[in-house]
């Protein structure tokens, strides 16, 4: 629906609320700030089908830059706040966005951009000035709050998280249709049962795709949402109670956080609202899902999904229950699995998932990448290895590139990572191969303890000896190291490589992703 509809239709209703702050921005104050941002964008001279860039906290205006940007038919590239100068410097000149905005809390890394941006003719700063940027509040505030002349839909142009390499800049071809026109059927209401009643809470950045477009899909849905600037196990319990929130969307390491909190903490506060809780992101294991389903009742919702857009499987509750462990049946896109000579195979074997007749996309100046994604029917991937069952529902092994082989036999490592999570000592984990002469590689485990005291050889032999009480001996970790927080992305990924590279970096040949 057109913001302004919704505007017109009750002003003074809340589009979007900050958890911590309690700040409000009706939908008034989102179609008339969105309007002012949409103005300025034309007034620098960009057009439909240029780029933006915005780097930014979750802070209180960044959905109406979005919806700035949207409606005045732009690519804008939401850039992580906790990227380093360099990733930064890459993304923004690879997306050639002709303007950058960002904020005062992230003048550490922006001050040493200047000059070093050559596409960027405009850099803007909120909440305050350094020397290269002008106040975005001054620049945006003298624009009139009327709509531009010629709205059009413009869309996100994001970058995967890099965590195997050189982030990807996923372009999909802008919409056809009129800014804020129907564009199909509200997948929202069919899969989530969504209203203008209902209240959304997002507890990620929203700098990926997933929050960012569950979020605005839901704003012009005309729903409320409700925006945390940072997760926090307890602080997200307390948003459900306090807004009465009946939607919300998560990744797995949110819930075993929460579920790590102790009982008179997790359970002194109402969650009765939520009639829907989406996950995705990354597989979550089984027992921490039954958790879930055992406290929240049966709301989890799951899907598995890429900002690719090039396919969408997804699951409820009760279908879950009966096929535990799988991210659902495609709704959008045929799918495939296929092995490593492109041939299909039965039900129960695992290989590369591909998706037929799914979105369009391509990684924006890099056709090798793009050809790659792609195997000679058209059909397309994001990498990723399952498998499905005689009914048709996927299962997630891992991603291909984290594929451990030693003495020649392929190993997920997010086996044993789904078990070792659930141990009542463990935190975080990865599990990932290091270099092994005899073998090539060994299995090799670093755990975040739940208390760091506890970390030392005793932990670690339980630990060992709990995986090997579920899971084959070889896919086990052959030894385990401690770390106080592992690099963790805040939607949720793990920043393997890092880890990895540590063990890689002194063995010769070393091809480690």
């Amino acid at each position: 629906m057109h913001p302004g509809v919704l505007a017109t239709a009750n002003p003074d209703k809340p589009a979007y609320i900050m958890a911590e702050s309690g700040v409000v921005v009706t939908r008034r104050q989102l179609e008339e700030g969105s309007n002012q941002c949409a103005q300025l964008f034309r007034s620098l001279g960009l057009n439909r089908g240029d780029h933006v860039a915005l780097m930014l906290e979750n802070h209180d205006i960044y959905l109406q830059l979005c919806l700035g940007a949207l409606r005045a038919g732009l690519y804008f590239t939401a850039i992580s706040y906790r990227l380093q100068e360099h990733e930064v410097e890459y993304i923004v000149n690879d997306c050639e966005a002709r303007v950058f905005i960002t904020s005062k809390s992230q003048t550490a890394v922006v001050e040493k951009l200047i000059g070093k941006i050559p596409s960027i003719e405009q850099c803007f700063m909120l909440d305050g000035v350094i020397p290269g940027f002008e106040s975005f509040e001054d620049a945006a505030g003298a624009m009139p709050t009327t709509q531009i002349a010629d709205e059009s839909t413009g869309s996100s142009m994001l970058y995967s998280s890099g965590t195997t390499g050189r982030p990807k800049g996923v372009l999909k071809p802008l919409p056809e249709n009129g800014f804020g026109e129907d564009a199909g059927p509200n997948i929202f209401a069919l899969l989530y049962g969504t209203t203008e009643e209902s209240i959304y809470l997002s507890p990620a950045p929203l700098y990926h795709a997933a929050p960012l477009t569950f979020t605005i899909g839901f704003l012009l849905q005309g729903m409320t949402c409700v925006i945390m600037k940072n997760f926090e196990a307890e602080a997200a319990l307390v948003a459900i109670e306090r807004y009465k929130v009946t939607h919300s969307q998560w990744v797995p390491t949110m819930f075993v956080r929460m579920l790590k909190l102790d009982d008179d903490v997790r359970l002194k506060y109402d969650h009765s609202s939520l009639t829907c809780a989406i996950h995705a992101a990354a597989p979550c294991p089984v027992k921490i899902k039954e958790q879930m389903i055992d406290w929240w009742g049966p709301v989890i919702y799951e899907y598995y999904a890429g900002s690719e857009g090039n396919g969408f499987v997804a699951i409820n509750s009760e279908e879950w229950l009966a096929h535990k462990g799988s991210v659902g049946r495609p709704l959008m896109a045929v799918l495939h699995i296929l092995d490593e000579e492109g041939a299909e195979v039965p039900a129960g074997q695992v290989g590369t998932i591909f998706f037929e007749g799914g979105g369009e996309f391509t990684y924006y100046k890099d056709k090798e990448k793009t050809d790659d994604s792609r195997n000679d029917k058209g059909w397309s991937t994001l990498g990723d290895v399952g498998y499905v069952d005689e009914e048709g529902f996927l299962y997630l092994t891992d991603r291909k590139s984290y594929m451990i082989i030693s003495g020649g036999v392929n190993i997920y490592p997010q086996e044993a990572e789904n078990i070792l999570v659930t141990h009542p000592r463990v935190m975080d984990v990865a599990v990932f191969g290091i270099p092994n002469d005899d073998f090539g590689e060994e299995v090799k485990a670093v755990v975040q303890p739940k208390d760091m005291s506890d970390a030392g050889p005793e932990l670690e032999e339980e630990l060992i000896e709990f995986a090997r009480s579920h899971l084959s001996h070889i896919k086990c970790p052959r030894s385990i190291d401690f770390e106080e927080e592992l690099p963790r992305h805040p939607t949720g990924k793990l920043y393997k490589r890092l880890l990895k590279d540590r063990y890689w970096k002194d063995h010769k040949g070393n091809l480690a992703s």
